[in-house]
C-alpha cells in the first residue's frame, strides 16, 4: 500500500499538530494495521502533551506520531509472520521490547532494558494516524465480541489495572477502595466488581468523576477526597476499613488514604504514576501488618488473560468512553482529556 496518511504529533506546549506522513511498508515480522480507535492515556497528557518529560526509554521523540493505546485491523502483511494475518482484528501492546532479554522473556516488554526498546507513540510512531506499523510480536488478538473501542483500552489502562488487582488478589471476600476516579480508577472499579468485590468505594477531588462513577454504577459509595474521606470510609465499613485498596491518583493524599483506610492485614497496590507519599510506617503499615504492592503496566500473557476474561465476564471497557473525536479534531480531544472533566477520550477512525 502506498500513499499518504494523516497523523498527530505533540509539540509539548499543550497543542496538537496534524501532518502528512508516508504510509509505512511492513518488513519482516511486521504488519500494517488500519487504525480503528486510539484512546488517550493520562501519561500522554502528563509527559508529552503539556511538556516533554523524561529521557531515553521514558522520553518522547519529537515528531513521532502520538498514541499508545491503538486498536485496529491488519490490512497488509510483511514476510515471516507466524500467527497473525491480513483481516485479523488486533490490539497493540504499547511497548515493543527486544524480545530476548530477561524481562521480555517474562512478557514484560515494559521493563525491557535493551536500547532496542521502543514505545508506540513515544519512540516509534503510534496510533494517532490512519495506519500504524507494528511488529507481530506486539499484537494481541481482539475477539469478535469486543469492539475496537474495547480493545484500545486493554494494553495500558485495563491491562495496568488487571495486573494490579491480580497482585492483591481481589475476590468476593473483599471491600475495595479506589482512590482517584480517572480512567484507570474507573477501570479499577469495573474490574474489581467483575472479580467479585462485595463493595466498591471510590474517592476523588473532581466532582465530575465522582458523579460519573456513580452514574455508571461502578461504585457503591463515592466520597470527596478531603479531610472527611477517611472517616466516611470507616463509617461504611463498620469501622474496620477495606480489605483491598487501589491508588490510581498518583497523589500523595490519595496514596496515603489508600494505606490508612486498609484494614489489618490489608493489601494496597499503587498504580498512579509520579508524585510522593507520606504516611507513618508503624501505625499505618507495620503494626496492622499491611502490604503495599507496586505495579507497572502489565505483561503480554497477562493481557491475553485479561482479554479472555473480558469476554467471559461480558464487560466492555468502551462503557468508560465519554467523548469521541475524529482525528481531524485531535486537538479538542487532548484538551478535553487534559481538563479532567471526562471519562476516557477516544479518537475514532472511519472505515
Amino acid at each position: 500500500m502506498e500513499g499518504k496518511m494523516l497523523g498527530a504529533i505533540l509539540p509539548g506546549n499543550s497543542t496538537v499538530e496534524l501532518k502528512e506522513f508516508d504510509i509505512p511498508k511492513p518488513g519482516y515480522g511486521q504488519v500494517l494495521v488500519k487504525t480503528k480507535c486510539t484512546t488517550i492515556c493520562g501519561s500522554d497528557i502528563r509527559c508529552i502533551y503539556r511538556e516533554h518529560l523524561g529521557k531515553g526509554p521514558e522520553g518522547y521523540i519529537p515528531g513521532k506520531i502520538a498514541g499508545h493505546e491503538p486498536c485496529g485491523i491488519i490490512c497488509e502483511e510483511g514476510e515471516g509472520l507466524k500467527r497473525f494475518h491480513k483481516g485479523d482484528r488486533v490490539i497493540v501492546y504499547h511497548i515493543s521490547g527486544c524480545g530476548v532479554c530477561y524481562n521480555c522473556r517474562k512478557g514484560y516488554y515494559i521493563a525491557c532494558q535493551s536500547p532496542l526498546r521502543a514505545a508506540y507513540g513515544w519512540q516509534r510512531d503510534g496510533g494517532m494516524a490512519e495506519y500504524i506499523l507494528c511488529d507481530e510480536k506486539d499484537l494481541i488478538l481482539l475477539p469478535d465480541s469486543l469492539s475496537y473501542k474495547d480493545g484500545a483500552q486493554c494494553a495500558c489502562g485495563f491491562g495496568t489495572v488487571y495486573e494490579g488487582l491480580e497482585k492483591i488478589g481481589v475476590s468476593g471476600d473483599d471491600i475495595v477502595l479506589v482512590t482517584g476516579l480517572g480512567p484507570v480508577g474507573l477501570a479499577s472499579c469495573m474490574l474489581a466488581k467483575a472479580m467479585g468485590a462485595t463493595m466498591i468505594i471510590g474517592t476523588d477531588i473532581n466532582d465530575y468523576r465522582l458523579n460519573l462513577a456513580k452514574e455508571k454504577g461502578l461504585v457503591d459509595y463515592a466520597f470527596k477526597s478531603d479531610d472527611s474521606a477517611y472517616e466516611n470510609i470507616l463509617k461504611v465499613t463498620n469501622g474496620k476499613g477495606v480489605e483491598k485498596a487501589v491508588d490510581s491518583s498518583g497523589a500523595d493524599a490519595g496514596r496515603a488514604l489508600a494505606v490508612r483506610a486498609a484494614r489489618e492485614y490489608g493489601k494496597i497496590v499503587f498504580l498512579g504514576e509520579g508524585g510522593t507519599v507520606h504516611f507513618n510506617p508503624s501505625p499505618d503499615l507495620l503494626h496492622p501488618q499491611k502490604t503495599i504492592y507496586g505495579s507497572w503496566v502489565t505483561s503480554l500473557w497477562k493481557m491475553e488473560d485479561l482479554v479472555e476474561h473480558l469476554v467471559r465476564w461480558n464487560i466492555h471497557p468502551d462503557e468508560l468512553i465519554t467523548d469521541e473525536f475524529p482525528l481531524e479534531k485531535a486537538e479538542e480531544a487532548y484538551a478535553l482529556m487534559a481538563s479532567g472533566n471526562c471519562g476516557k477520550v477516544a479518537v475514532v477512525f472511519d472505515d
